[in-house]
């Protein structure tokens, strides 16, 4: 292909969103090297918690803007939520520091602790490279690499929710993060929204691989982010399989359920401006391979076709619901980066556990989930619901009014409305409502899809808070549980990481993994999904891929799972309660190998 035309006269800021696994970020890097190449000063900038520039790259990135060498002109920064909440906090508790009781530093640096905060810097972060006068004036372009699909609409919409709140705010807000400074933030919100309206400033590009599901969750992005102005939106197509040959099945039917995907594709979508960009024969990491991401690539089919793939590993995911079973109830929670199969994958756990007898609840963390479709169907013992962001927050304001509300008097009453218009009751809202989610766990099984990496990161955050609080507040006593002791707990909860057989995704799980045991949570399995090595295809394309995966399985089973399942690439979607049966009751990979 010639270069894609969402790079022909690109403007100053250039956005890139998309539901989590389509490729934003191999994207997003490789439009960044292409505008240095044509002689361009360009700032590329991540805004996803689970960032991995640097691993794109193989350098070092930050919270501070990193020069790339080998690429003039390219430079790379990382808004780092931890860092960035932690310079918020610094500058709101270093003037009062010595002047206040450290009885009272101790509670407002707990008061600030929270993902709210996280999310307020962060923000601000992001809002202040769109200003004329912002740390990114001296690039001529600006490339945002923003976290999956549900954290970005809500990225995007914070600088109106906050302009608005503060156009109308009289009370004195609390959450779990923090309001002070906002104020003086107005004039900054105000500059970003007008950035992000204007065609000639901005430009998102909605990145997505041709699946009905990702494609239909593209199409409410598109709608939700034109609703609030932005409206300069073009669309990418990526890692498309060209046309394969007569010779493998497995091939035929995966280019054949994308063609039919963009043939159906919503009518939204359609309308936009469109590039393809075909699918790459390995991992798209250095500079080399992001060089060549917009050019095909004939692999070699010599030394595809000789290549073999001995791999022989008996992992059914059978074996971990076998195990799963045996304590008849408790919290399984899936995890990983996005569009890595973690939906599937709990509703897989979910079905094979309703199926053999057990009461299971499947939920999903996930504002872009949709378990419903996955399921396409009902089933004897399994309950099915979502934890909606804004249905959650609705629920906690009429909460909140009926009980708190009740005893204050019309002022009063005025006040807490205005605190609960606070974009930040979001946070506790969710909360609350995981919080009664996991509580359930106490007698029946309930298996968690989480949202991806970084979202459930700012979940988790907000949980520890909430324990911190309890056990400020309870002192020595031992006559409480909190949601974070029950995650700790092996005999209460089992997390499963879900990841694919390839460097990134491989990577993030294996940060994730050590996140989760500095909080105390020990993850209890590993499952990589979709992998084409245990399909054994022959097309060359797929089978170059396939050798690719081997070091990535085999660095999964000796250093990180203490116990492992592989899922094979299936020749048709996973959808519905046969398919997804089907999954979690399958042979072992050793035959799916033919070993």
């Amino acid at each position: 292909m010639t270069e894609p035309a969402f790079l022909t006269d690109p403007p100053r800021f250039l956005l890139f969103t998309g539901k989590g696994g389509v490729g934003k970020t191999s994207v997003a890097c490789a439009t960044a090297v292409a505008l240095a190449r044509r002689g361009r000063r360009v700032l590329l900038v991540s805004t996803d918690p689970a960032s991995n520039l640097g691993h794109v790259f193989g350098l070092a990135v930050g919270a501070t803007v990193t020069a790339v060498s080998r690429v003039p002109g390219l430079s790379l920064l990382e808004i780092d939520p931890e860092q960035t909440a932690h310079a918020y906090r610094e500058r709101i508790i270093g003037p009062v520091r010595d002047l206040l009781p450290a009885k009272e530093i101790d509670a407002i640096t707990e008061q600030l602790s929270g993902s709210c905060t996280t999310e307020i810097a962060a923000f601000n972060e992001f809002t202040g490279l769109l200003t004329a006068d912002g740390p990114g004036t001296e690039f001529d372009h600006v490339i945002f690499d923003t976290a999956p699909t549900g954290h970005t609409i809500r990225l995007l919409q914070l600088p109106g929710a906050w302009t608005e709140f503060l156009d109308t705010g009289k009370g004195d807000p609390s959450c779990l993060g923090p309001l002070s400074g906002l104020d003086r933030q107005r004039a900054t919100y105000a500059e970003a929204v007008a950035a992000l309206r204007d065609p000639s400033r901005s430009r998102l590009v909605l990145v997505a691989r041709a699946q009905s599901s990702t494609l239909a969750e593209l199409a409410r992005t598109h709608t939700e982010l034109a609703d609030i102005g932005i409206t300069s939106q073009q669309l990418v197509l990526n890692a498309l399989l060209p046309a394969p040959g007569d010779n493998d099945p497995l091939a035929r039917a995966i280019h054949h359920r994308e063609q039919t995907a963009i043939a159906d594709m919503p009518a939204a979508l359609a309308e936009l401006p469109c590039d393809r960009i075909e699918l790459a024969a390995t991992n798209v990491v250095g500079i080399e391979a992001l060089d060549r991401l917009f050019t095909p690539c004939s692999p070699d089919d010599e030394a595809a076709n000789s290549a073999e793939v001995p791999f022989d590993l008996d992992a059914p995911l059978s074996a971990l619901v076998d195990e799963i079973e045996k304590d008849d109830h408790g919290l399984i929670l899936c995890m990983g980066k996005g569009g890595v199969g973690k939906t599937t994958v709990a509703a897989a756990i979910a079905v094979a556990l309703a199926a053999r007898g057990h009461d299971v609840h499947l939920t999903t963390t996930d504002p872009a989930a949709h378990l419903a479709a996955t399921l396409d169907g009902t089933l004897a013992n399994l309950e099915v619901s979502r934890i909606d962001p804004d249905e959650a927050t609705d629920q906690y304001r009429e909460r909140v009014l009926a009980t708190k509300g009740a005893a204050l008097d019309t002022q009063g009453r005025a006040a807490l409305e205005e605190d609960l218009r606070s974009p930040c009751i979001t946070e506790v809202a969710v909360f609350q409502a995981f919080s009664r989610i996991v509580h359930q766990s106490r007698r029946r099984f309930v298996v968690v899809d989480t949202a991806p990496t970084g979202h459930t990161l700012l979940l988790l955050d907000a949980t520890g808070s909430y324990h911190r609080e309890i056990a400020r507040q309870m002192g020595d006593s031992r006559g409480y549980t909190t949601p974070l002791m029950r995650l700790q707990n092996p005999d209460e909860t089992k997390v499963v990481l879900v990841t694919l057989a390839e460097t990134t995704p491989v990577q993030e799980a294996a940060e994730l993994q050590a996140d989760l045991r500095r909080a105390g949570i020990d993850p209890w399995a590993w499952v990589i999904n979709n992998g084409l090595a245990a399909a054994r295809p022959t097309e060359p394309l797929l089978r170059r891929r396939a050798v690719a995966e081997l070091p990535e399985i085999n660095r999964v089973a000796t250093e990180y799972a203490p116990r492992l399942a592989v899922i094979a690439a299936q020749a048709d979607d996973p959808v519905g309660i046969d398919a997804l049966s089907a999954l979690a009751n399958s042979a072992p990979l050793a035959d799916a190998l033919g070993g």
